[in-house]
């Protein structure tokens, strides 16, 4: 503000009006007329009142108020005055910012030198990766295994993923740095175990430890920071049906027979059964509730009975409809949504996903009405109050539990789906043909799909990657003689890992599998799957 403005309000109280002849605010832009242009300015970071109006604030109670602005606002605000100006570029103000969009959340606000430029540089990078997912614009890898024989499961955690094969190996892959060399992760043997090692069933990861569940009932766990030899093993005596572990910490579930262990290491690290749960029937799913205080929680479905296993009260029952088998399950921090499936007597009440609540164990929620059997939900990965489901019916459902009502329903697989994944504007699907499609949740359109053999078990993606696994069902393939020396040539037999990297900029035509990018020099390809072969001319 000019100096003679100044003085003259000094002269009537730094709240009165100006004196009169004096300018009452300044021009846009900052600028000062007249004879007041020639007193000094003050600098920008010495600026201790903001003139609002008819008077004056406090620096620090006008950035209070600026703090209720947006971006746009901001802009606005940035154009009056060159002290608002000041004001409106304040690193506190775009720092707050860049928290509320969710960008650099762990960084302090002296990390950075100008947080405005580096909110415009982290909405730039996300339009780009949105761009490229919705034109799938990238690079594509197979994480494949040779000495692995047949896949047997996939699960991944934040780029690494883990794979378990019929030859008993277990593999890391780290798709965050391609010049990882991924470890086979090896089982800890006993001195009785001279046979042919069994295959692997399940195989789960989190940010820190690493389980399997092998056919023979061992169960393996392994430190991603220690090295491949495992911290601790554990015998079922029977078949595990299911293996379950934590999304954070070092909690172990598995489901063998009728008895659900859980495993957890003490306060000396020492790892110790935690918990044995003795249950009616065969578990089919087993989950174990995120972010829990003091002793796990796990969530098992049994045939038609929905089982909340805590240490107070082991045998409670969450849900129990005779002749309503349980056909899918996820759980949450406070909630289970399980799909249902109508049978016999109860054939006119259609399939639904039900949600309950996990403190009161009440029914919140009746969601769908299909004829077909809801085969995937996904309720811990999706956005707030948003559950996306997939069914046999072939349908991708997108619900908002404020609602009863699917959002939206899509549809494009030819048989049923059996992986769903959704974020606030995508959806990621995966069919038992073999079919991967994305999609946008709020025109309700398919962008694109990638198709290979075995159905697809397990989707995983972020801002810039994602993750698909085609599994075989057939673990034995019928005139597969998995013993001969050439190993490629049983490949289509063994499943698949696809890794897809969208923060790449690649060509249009580098986008696609790397079969699909030969030229015509090369006259020879797979025959066992005619659509990757072109532009082949001799099959």
């Amino acid at each position: 503000m000019p100096q003679a403005i100044r003085d003259s309000r000094e002269h009537n109280g730094a709240l009165g009006p100006p004196a009169p002849g004096a300018e009452s605010r300044e021009p846009r832009g900052g600028g000062a007329g007249g004879a007041a242009s020639a007193a000094p300015r003050a600098p920008q970071n010495e600026i201790n009142e903001v003139p609002f109006f008819d008077i004056q604030l406090p620096y620090e109670l006008a950035l209070k108020i600026f703090q209720y602005l947006g971006k746009a606002e901001l802009g606005r605000c940035a154009q009056v005055s060159r002290s608002w100006k000041v004001l409106a570029e304040d690193e506190v103000l775009w720092y707050r910012l860049c928290q509320q969009d969710g960008y650099l959340l762990g960084s302090s606000i002296a990390a950075r030198s100008c947080w405005k430029l580096v909110l415009k540089d982290c909405r730039a990078r996300e339009c780009t990766l949105r761009t490229n997912w919705k034109n799938r614009i990238g690079a594509v890898s197979q994480l494949q295994y040779e000495l692995g024989k047949i896949l047997c499961d996939v699960h991944s955690c934040d780029g690494v993923v883990i794979a378990g094969y019929t030859s008993g190996d277990v593999r890391l892959w780290d798709t965050r740095a391609w010049d990882y060399m991924a470890p086979v992760l090896e089982p800890l043997r006993g001195p009785d175990d001279t046979g042919a090692p069994p295959h692997v069933s399940f195989v789960r990861i989190n940010s820190a430890l690493a389980a399997a569940a092998y056919e023979d009932g061992t169960v393996s766990i392994w430190s991603l920071m220690v090295g491949r030899e495992p911290i601790h093993r554990y015998q079922h005596n029977q078949r595990i049906q299911a293996l379950a572990l934590a999304s954070e910490g070092a909690v172990v579930a598995t489901a063998s027979g009728f008895e659900v262990k859980v495993e957890s290491p003490n306060d000396r690290g020492f790892w110790q059964t935690t918990e044995t749960f003795e249950i009616q029937k065969l578990v089919n799913f087993l989950n174990l509730v995120p972010d829990v205080m003091g002793s796990p929680v796990t969530v098992a479905a049994a045939g038609d009975v929905v089982y909340l296993l805590k240490s107070p009260d082991p045998g409670k029952v969450l849900h129990s409809v005779y002749g309503q088998p349980i056909t899918c399950l996820d759980v949450s921090a406070s909630e289970a949504a399980f799909g249902v499936k109508s049978f016999g007597w109860l054939l006119n009440e259609p399939n639904q996903i039900l949600l309950y609540n996990l403190e009161t164990s009440q029914c919140l929620k009746k969601l769908g009405n299909s004829l077909g059997d809801f085969s995937c939900v996904n309720l811990q990965d999706s956005p707030p109050n948003m559950l996306v489901t997939g069914n046999k019916d072939r349908r991708v459902r997108v619900y908002d539990l404020r609602q009863s009502e699917a959002l939206c329903s899509l549809h494009g697989h030819p048989l049923g789906v059996s992986a769903v994944r959704m974020d606030d504007w995508k959806v990621v699907s995966g069919g038992e043909e073999g079919l991967v499609c994305v999609w946008d949740q709020r025109m309700g359109t398919k962008l694109w799909e990638m198709h290979a053999r075995h159905p697809v078990r397990h989707v995983w993606f972020n801002s810039h990657s994602l993750i698909t696994a085609n599994v075989p069902d057939e673990k034995t393939p019928r005139g597969a003689s998995l013993t001969d020396d050439d190993l490629t040539a049983h490949r289509k037999h063994r499943g698949v890992i696809y890794a897809y990297e969208f923060s790449a900029e690649q060509l249009a035509g580098e986008s696609v599998l790397p079969i699909c990018r030969s030229s015509y020099d090369e006259v020879t390809g797979y025959n066992y799957n005619i659509s990757l072969t072109v532009p082949y001319d001799d099959i």
